[in-house]
Protein backbone atom coordinates (compact mmCIF):
# COMPACT_ATOMS: atom_id res chain seq x y z
CA UNK A 1 0.00 0.00 0.00
CA UNK A 2 3.16 2.73 1.07
CA UNK A 3 4.28 1.66 -2.38
CA UNK A 4 1.30 2.37 -4.72
CA UNK A 5 0.86 5.85 -2.21
CA UNK A 6 4.67 6.51 -3.41
CA UNK A 7 4.35 6.32 -6.86
CA UNK A 8 0.81 8.04 -6.68
CA UNK A 9 2.27 10.83 -5.47
CA UNK A 10 5.06 10.64 -7.95
CA UNK A 11 2.93 10.48 -10.89
CA UNK A 12 1.17 13.72 -9.20
CA UNK A 13 4.60 15.23 -8.98
CA UNK A 14 5.80 14.79 -12.78
CA UNK A 15 2.37 15.75 -14.44
CA UNK A 16 2.50 19.41 -12.42
CA UNK A 17 6.03 19.95 -13.97
CA UNK A 18 4.67 19.05 -17.28
CA UNK A 19 4.51 22.38 -20.08
CA UNK A 20 2.18 23.16 -22.33
CA UNK A 21 3.44 23.96 -25.73
CA UNK A 22 3.29 27.85 -25.05
CA UNK A 23 6.48 29.25 -23.10
CA UNK A 24 5.61 29.50 -19.90
CA UNK A 25 4.81 26.89 -17.60
CA UNK A 26 1.54 26.01 -16.69
CA UNK A 27 -0.08 26.34 -12.93
CA UNK A 28 3.30 28.03 -11.33
CA UNK A 29 1.07 31.34 -11.07
CA UNK A 30 4.60 33.19 -11.54
CA UNK A 31 6.21 33.73 -14.80
CA UNK A 32 8.79 30.90 -15.44
CA UNK A 33 10.33 30.87 -19.06
CA UNK A 34 11.45 28.88 -21.46
CA UNK A 35 12.03 29.15 -25.30
CA UNK A 36 10.63 26.52 -26.94
CA UNK A 37 11.91 25.79 -30.19
CA UNK A 38 15.00 28.04 -29.43
CA UNK A 39 12.74 31.59 -29.99
CA UNK A 40 14.45 34.64 -28.99
CA UNK A 41 11.51 36.77 -29.22
CA UNK A 42 8.30 35.50 -27.56
CA UNK A 43 5.28 36.64 -27.11
CA UNK A 44 3.08 35.69 -24.70
CA UNK A 45 -0.83 36.35 -24.96
CA UNK A 46 -3.83 35.45 -22.27
CA UNK A 47 -3.53 32.58 -19.93
CA UNK A 48 0.53 32.33 -21.01
CA UNK A 49 1.06 36.07 -19.56
CA UNK A 50 2.38 35.45 -15.22
CA UNK A 51 3.32 38.03 -13.60
CA UNK A 52 6.75 38.53 -12.41
CA UNK A 53 7.91 38.42 -8.84
CA UNK A 54 9.14 41.73 -7.24
CA UNK A 55 12.44 42.83 -9.27
CA UNK A 56 14.39 45.37 -6.97
CA UNK A 57 18.15 46.19 -6.12
CA UNK A 58 20.13 49.04 -5.30
CA UNK A 59 20.31 52.11 -7.41
CA UNK A 60 22.76 52.93 -10.01
CA UNK A 61 22.05 56.27 -9.74
CA UNK A 62 21.38 56.81 -6.12
CA UNK A 63 23.50 55.35 -2.83
CA UNK A 64 21.34 53.66 -0.61
CA UNK A 65 18.10 54.43 -2.85
CA UNK A 66 15.95 51.10 -4.38
CA UNK A 67 14.26 50.59 -7.91
CA UNK A 68 11.52 48.18 -7.38
CA UNK A 69 9.26 46.83 -9.83
CA UNK A 70 6.43 47.43 -7.50
CA UNK A 71 7.18 51.53 -7.53
CA UNK A 72 5.26 51.23 -11.18
CA UNK A 73 2.03 49.58 -10.17
CA UNK A 74 -0.33 50.35 -13.02
CA UNK A 75 2.53 50.56 -15.77
CA UNK A 76 3.69 48.83 -18.69
CA UNK A 77 7.00 48.38 -17.71
CA UNK A 78 10.25 47.75 -20.19
CA UNK A 79 13.09 45.84 -18.08
CA UNK A 80 16.04 45.82 -20.16
CA UNK A 81 19.30 44.00 -19.28
CA UNK A 82 22.66 45.90 -19.94
CA UNK A 83 26.00 46.37 -19.40
CA UNK A 84 28.54 49.24 -20.06
CA UNK A 85 31.06 46.55 -21.52
CA UNK A 86 28.29 45.61 -24.00
CA UNK A 87 28.55 47.02 -27.82
CA UNK A 88 24.75 46.07 -28.36
CA UNK A 89 23.48 47.45 -25.35
CA UNK A 90 25.44 50.85 -26.39
CA UNK A 91 23.38 50.73 -29.59
CA UNK A 92 19.83 49.65 -27.62
CA UNK A 93 20.05 52.57 -24.93
CA UNK A 94 19.28 55.77 -26.40
CA UNK A 95 16.29 54.21 -28.24
CA UNK A 96 15.17 52.42 -25.28
CA UNK A 97 15.48 55.90 -24.09
CA UNK A 98 12.97 57.00 -27.09
CA UNK A 99 10.36 55.24 -26.67
CA UNK A 100 10.25 55.88 -23.10
CA UNK A 101 10.22 59.71 -23.57
CA UNK A 102 7.37 59.12 -26.09
CA UNK A 103 5.34 56.96 -23.92
CA UNK A 104 5.98 57.80 -20.23
CA UNK A 105 3.08 60.18 -19.86
CA UNK A 106 0.77 57.16 -21.33
CA UNK A 107 2.03 54.70 -18.01
CA UNK A 108 5.26 53.25 -19.81
CA UNK A 109 7.86 53.18 -17.69
CA UNK A 110 11.71 51.80 -18.44
CA UNK A 111 13.67 49.95 -15.74
CA UNK A 112 17.29 49.04 -16.54
CA UNK A 113 18.99 46.33 -14.79
CA UNK A 114 22.92 47.04 -15.22
CA UNK A 115 24.98 43.59 -14.73
CA UNK A 116 28.49 42.63 -14.65
CA UNK A 117 29.50 46.06 -14.35
CA UNK A 118 31.64 48.83 -13.06
CA UNK A 119 29.78 51.66 -11.36
CA UNK A 120 31.74 54.25 -12.48
CA UNK A 121 31.77 53.13 -16.63
CA UNK A 122 28.23 52.59 -15.71
CA UNK A 123 27.63 56.24 -14.51
CA UNK A 124 29.54 57.18 -17.70
CA UNK A 125 27.27 55.19 -20.13
CA UNK A 126 24.59 56.54 -18.60
CA UNK A 127 25.11 60.44 -18.22
CA UNK A 128 26.84 60.37 -21.71
CA UNK A 129 24.16 58.74 -23.36
CA UNK A 130 21.69 61.18 -21.66
CA UNK A 131 19.31 58.58 -20.06
CA UNK A 132 17.04 59.19 -17.69
CA UNK A 133 15.16 56.18 -16.48
CA UNK A 134 15.96 54.26 -13.55
CA UNK A 135 18.44 51.24 -13.14
CA UNK A 136 19.63 49.07 -11.22
CA UNK A 137 23.32 48.27 -10.20
CA UNK A 138 23.73 44.38 -10.11
CA UNK A 139 27.08 43.33 -10.86
CA UNK A 140 26.33 39.71 -9.69
CA UNK A 141 22.88 39.63 -11.30
CA UNK A 142 21.63 38.64 -8.08
CA UNK A 143 17.89 40.35 -8.67
CA UNK A 144 17.28 38.18 -11.65
CA UNK A 145 16.78 35.41 -9.53
CA UNK A 146 13.27 36.17 -10.08
CA UNK A 147 13.54 35.55 -13.57
CA UNK A 148 13.35 31.72 -13.49
CA UNK A 149 14.66 29.61 -16.36
CA UNK A 150 15.38 32.71 -17.73
CA UNK A 151 19.14 32.49 -19.56
CA UNK A 152 20.69 35.84 -17.34
CA UNK A 153 23.93 35.88 -18.68
CA UNK A 154 21.82 37.22 -22.12
CA UNK A 155 22.78 40.61 -22.69
CA UNK A 156 21.09 42.49 -23.49
CA UNK A 157 17.75 41.31 -23.14
CA UNK A 158 14.47 42.87 -22.70
CA UNK A 159 10.78 42.13 -20.91
CA UNK A 160 7.85 43.95 -21.83
CA UNK A 161 5.48 43.53 -18.78
CA UNK A 162 1.94 44.43 -18.92
CA UNK A 163 0.04 46.69 -16.56
CA UNK A 164 -0.88 43.76 -14.19
CA UNK A 165 3.17 43.00 -14.61
CA UNK A 166 2.57 39.81 -16.43
CA UNK A 167 5.35 39.45 -19.39
CA UNK A 168 3.58 39.41 -22.50
CA UNK A 169 6.89 39.67 -24.59
CA UNK A 170 10.61 38.77 -24.07
CA UNK A 171 13.13 39.85 -26.54
CA UNK A 172 16.51 37.46 -26.45
CA UNK A 173 18.12 39.99 -28.58
CA UNK A 174 18.91 43.44 -28.83
CA UNK A 175 15.68 45.38 -29.76
CA UNK A 176 15.09 48.10 -32.27
CA UNK A 177 13.03 51.11 -31.31
CA UNK A 178 10.48 50.37 -33.79
CA UNK A 179 9.72 46.86 -32.47
CA UNK A 180 9.65 48.06 -28.95
CA UNK A 181 7.47 50.92 -29.75
CA UNK A 182 4.98 48.61 -31.36
CA UNK A 183 4.80 45.90 -28.40
CA UNK A 184 3.95 49.04 -25.88
CA UNK A 185 1.58 50.63 -27.89
CA UNK A 186 -0.24 46.80 -28.27
CA UNK A 187 -0.05 47.32 -24.62
CA UNK A 188 -1.50 50.32 -24.10
CA UNK A 189 -4.31 49.72 -26.69
CA UNK A 190 -5.09 47.08 -23.98
CA UNK A 191 -8.46 47.14 -21.73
Amino acid sequence: MKRIAVAVAAVALLAGCTTGKDAVIQGQGTFQFTAPGGQTHIDYTGQQRQPLKELSGDSLLQDGQQVKLSDYAGKIVVINIWGAWCGPCRNEAPQLQQVYAENKDQGVQVMGVDVRDDRSAALDFYHNAKLDYPSIFDPPGRSLLVLQGYPRTTTPSTLVLDRQHRVAWVSLLPVEKAELSAKVKQLLAEK
